[in-house]
């Protein structure tokens, strides 16, 4: 008589258990999944392991009780995991995850950017998921991330399609709610493109996103079709999310379409309980490096491969690197560049 072993237990890594991280491990494991992190901030780490990790909501706070670690610390194997680190540290990541990373393991990029490639490089394109997250949260304090609210979230394979884990993904993230299971992630991820760009410049002002979008809605307008030139050249079909539907900002739209589009997205903005940007929280809060050049100087490259003209997303990355290196003051002046 031949045994069948059980199929072993699926134990989720979360890598970087920031705003994005934290949420979805607090809702794996408070859905009942076994769930671990691994972030590189220690205090972050201790304060988990002390008390466990809070999320707090608009309806409330939940707490959930997760093992976590510092990358020296993490366990030798890995099956799932979900890689919500920035941009910028995806390589120094997946440096560490790729040799740990089982054969039935894969990673998902639970990041804002373009940053699949980078980890098909480390372990195959069969074992990347491409996802598409929108969320409003902010890590508050050592194990402590403030959500603004839910958001979207899509899963797909980067190889092309959809599959039984990407799906199996999506149930095991009911607690938090619904993802979408999708072969266009790709769509998602360039519409956000577009929309990050609006919020990147809004962070050149000290203001509330909603008023500085409503208020400067040419130079936001042109951002965002820049991105969509370079979309279009790679022929992909963008998706509306959450209050943004990029068609409605196109060129063949009428300009009544397009200041309804505006005044929907500034009125959903004003209504979230997160009002300034990651980007601008990063610059004034943690004084430390955003995100915005490893986002924007993939889809740069893209575009002069393309022979496509941007130079508002070009002057962008530029004002952004002088706001971190401090050269540049906050204020309507950095608009009118890009204007």
């Amino acid at each position: 008589m031949t045994s069948t072993a059980p199929p072993a237990e699926v134990i989720y890594t979360v890598v970087g258990g920031g705003a994005i991280g934290g949420t979805l491990a607090a809702h794996l494991s408070l859905g009942g999944h076994s769930v671990q992190i691994v972030d590189t901030d220690g205090a972050h780490v201790a304060a988990i392991r002390g008390r466990g990790l809070v999320i707090d909501g608009p309806s409330g706070s939940i707490r959930a009780d997760i093992p976590a670690f510092v990358p020296a610390d993490a366990p030798e194997e890995l099956g799932p995991v979900l890689l919500a680190v920035k941009s910028q540290a995806t390589e120094k990541a997946m440096s560490w995850i790729a040799p740990r990373l089982r054969g039935d393991g894969y990673v998902a990029s639970m990041q804002n950017g373009l940053n699949e490639a980078t980890i098909a490089d480390y372990v195959g394109q069969d074992r990347t998921v491409i996802a598409f997250v929108d969320l409003f949260a902010d890590l508050v304090e050592p194990g402590v991330v403030k959500d603004g609210g839910i958001g979207t979230i899509a899963v797909g394979e980067f190889a092309g399609g959809t599959s039984e884990r990407v799906r199996d993904l999506a149930d095991s993230l009911s607690h938090w709610g619904t993802p979408i299971v999708s072969d266009n992630v790709s769509g998602f991820l360039w519409s956000k493109l577009a929309f990050g760009a609006m919020l990147t410049a809004s962070s050149f002002i000290d203001h509330d996103m909603s008023i500085v979008i409503n208020e400067n809605r040419a130079p936001m307008l042109e951002l965002a079709r820049e991105v969509f030139a370079i979309s279009d050249a790679l022929g992909l079909q963008l998706e509306g999310f959450d209050a943004f539907e990029p068609d409605h900002y196109r060129k063949a739209a009428p300009a009544s379409t397009v200041d309804a589009a505006f005044d929907s997205l500034c009125e959903w903005l004003a209504g979230q309980t997160k009002t300034r940007s990651g980007i601008w929280r990063d610059i004034n809060v943690r004084k430390r490096p955003t995100e915005v050049p490893a986002h924007y100087e993939p889809v740069l490259h893209i575009a002069e491969a393309h022979g496509i003209f941007v130079p508002r997303l070009r002057t962008m990355v530029e004002v952004i690197r002088e706001l971190e290196r401090e050269e540049a003051t906050m204020g309507d002046h950095l608009l009118m560049r890009i204007a």
